[in-house]
């Protein structure tokens, strides 16, 4: 696809250099930049819409490119008297100690002196105001900046001595779904611009484990249950999310748009996505990074925008599979407040025993008609049967799953209530009480709050599924699904089923699986491909041992053109 040019180069370029000396006029010494200093100035998207016009993907038509409603100059502002004191110099000399580095390393150049957890903060910010302030280059992921980010990495700094959990001074992005103290928690929704809460369950895990939350991130508009057939990665709020592989070309994948972009392009450790049917799966494989969807209940839900208390879970998102594991262990814990919620003890040298598996002798499901249509998923477990792998082709059964989205249509309708009833602090600014108040709000201003409509919203409002025929729905369909599972593993003995991307998606959701995609390569155009491992109840300790295993005979990961 040709790639339209906004502005002539040469005129970006100068643009450029005028900031910066903006900055460094402003930071000088340290003193802070001025609130009405011009970092980034809007433009007009136009072109990059009537381009995608006749994109193959019908949802890939977009309306709009940036948000009609975000500032960035609001949101990079106040950090800018740190970032501008990052020289070029320094940044390509951090680089190789950071840049695709997993967390293991990380630490242990930090542990040698040869890096601060200041300076990993403040390289991380730097590649984010590169990339973000640039039209030409912005996904439009990052939504929000912890302001005291660098002041709490100092404090780390100072703080730092042994048996600290391996997530200690590592900076984490957030889904906007995910409650968070000191940064508003939108959903990718204006009637939640001033959404102050305090922190979700999981987040206070990782600040008890010493991780930095640097910011929060893009995301399908209320979790992709608000409009139908829409662009994925799209919100009201934080306008369209791209895709670092292909900018406008491949899809970022959804619901947690933001956390897969911002891993692919490196703008931090890790990130933290959510997942209902296919959220954290699905953008994790369009952007090349390693996506875990938990079972349900061994990650707290306490504190994120729901669409449903049945599917929904939090998971890591990482460009590693150790990372993953050290995320993950940094999330865990049992949660009074959230009836799912279990204590789950993978054993006390899990962590170091997740990436010493082989995957030698290991016992895997394929399924026939993914043999038949995809060859780079065939030559993938050619790969892996030659390291010692046994393949067992399986014939996957017919399982519909009828009644499925009544599970997310009426869980929502009784879910959002609960949350912003107990979440939401500033009723007085936010007065909607569900999803009938907001489609109300959202009909006030509909050309910016809902482009594409929400067709969502109105199943929500509109499903007479009695709770007595929910209930049938939900038992039944986690009988059916994880005999969809079951049969095949213990009939042949299997380790894992493989599939992917996000495939498999809603039979693992309903059936309360983890499933664990792991990049396997690349289609002809350049568009990432993922392997995904699914196992059964509680088994993500397992999971991440064969991914270990895995990426280690087939790690492929590459970074996006343009953002190495």
């Amino acid at each position: 696809m040709e790639k339209i040019e906004i502005m002539p180069r040469s005129i970006t370029v100068l643009m450029t250099l005028v900031i910066s000396l903006l900055w460094m006029g402003g930071c000088k010494n340290g003193s802070t930049v001025d609130e009405n200093v011009v970092l980034w100035t809007p433009y007009n998207d136009s072109a990059e819409v009537v381009a995608n016009k006749e994109h193959a993907k019908t949802r890939m038509r977009y309306k709009l490119i940036q948000s009609k409603v975000l500032d960035k100059n609001e949101i990079f502002r106040p950090l800018y008297h740190e970032v501008s004191q990052v020289s070029e110099e320094e940044y390509e000399r951090l680089k190789p100690m950071i840049l695709e580095q997993d967390i293991p390393n990380i630490q242990a150049f930090v542990q040698e002196g040869k890096l601060t957890y200041e300076e990993l903060v403040l390289f991380y910010l730097y590649r984010i105001y590169k990339y973000e302030l640039d039209n030409e280059t912005t996904l439009n992921t990052i939504i929000a900046l912890n302001k005291e980010v660098v002041n709490e990495a100092r404090k780390m700094d100072k703080e730092r001595k042994e048996g600290h959990h391996p997530i200690y001074g590592m900076p984490i992005l957030l889904k906007d779904n995910i409650n968070t103290k000191g940064m508003n928690t939108t959903a990718g929704a204006l009637v939640f611009t001033e959404n102050n809460t305090d922190d979700a369950f999981i987040v206070e895990q990782l600040k008890a484990n010493g991780a930095l939350i640097l910011g929060k991130v893009n995301l399908s508009e209320w979790a992709y249950y608000l409009c139908d057939g829409c662009p994925v990665g799209y919100s009201a709020f934080g306008g369209q999310t791209l895709n670092p592989y292909g900018r406008k070309i491949f899809e970022t994948g959804g619901s947690s748009a933001g956390s897969g972009t911002s891993m692919a392009a490196n703008y931090a450790v890790a990130a933290v996505g959510t997942e209902t049917s296919g959220s954290i799966l699905s953008p994790s494989s369009q952007n090349s990074v390693v996506g875990l969807k938990p079972t349900i209940g061994l990650l707290s839900r306490t504190g994120i925008v729901p669409i449903s208390s049945t599917l929904d879970t939090p998971g890591p998102m990482t460009r590693n599979v150790t990372d993953n594991a050290i995320v993950l262990d940094a999330l865990m814990g049992k949660d009074s407040e959230d009836i799912s919620s279990v204590h789950k003890d993978f054993g006390k040298n899990w962590l170091q025993n997740s990436s010493s598996s082989e995957i030698k002798g290991k016992r895997f499901g394929a399924f026939s008609n993914l043999l038949e249509r995809d060859s780079i998923y065939k030559l993938t477990l050619d790969k892996m049967q030659a390291a010692g792998a046994e393949i067992v082709v399986i014939e996957p059964p017919a399982t519909p799953l009828d009644g499925f989205i009544s599970i997310l249509n009426l869980d929502m309708k009784v879910d959002l209530p609960a949350y912003i009833s107990k979440h939401v602090e500033n009723k007085k600014e936010i007065t909607v009480k569900g999803v009938a108040d907001i489609m109300e709000y959202n009909l006030q201003d509909s050309l910016v709050r809902i482009p594409y409509g929400q067709g969502r919203f109105n199943n929500v409002v509109s499903d007479t599924t009695s709770m007595e025929q929910l209930s049938i729905i939900k038992s039944s369909l986690e009988a059916q699904t994880r005999n969809f599972f079951n049969e095949a593993i213990d009939s042949n003995q299997l380790d894992a089923i493989l599939s992917i991307n996000n495939y498999h998606a809603a039979y693992a959701a309903v059936a309360k699986y983890p499933a664990l995609t792991i990049p396997m390569g690349y289609k002809s155009d350049g568009e990432p491909i993922s392997l995904t491992f699914i196992g059964k109840q509680f088994e993500e300790a397992k999971l991440l041992q064969l991914g270990a295993a895995y990426e280690k005979i087939n790690r492929v990961r590459e970074i996006p053109d343009g953002y190495r």
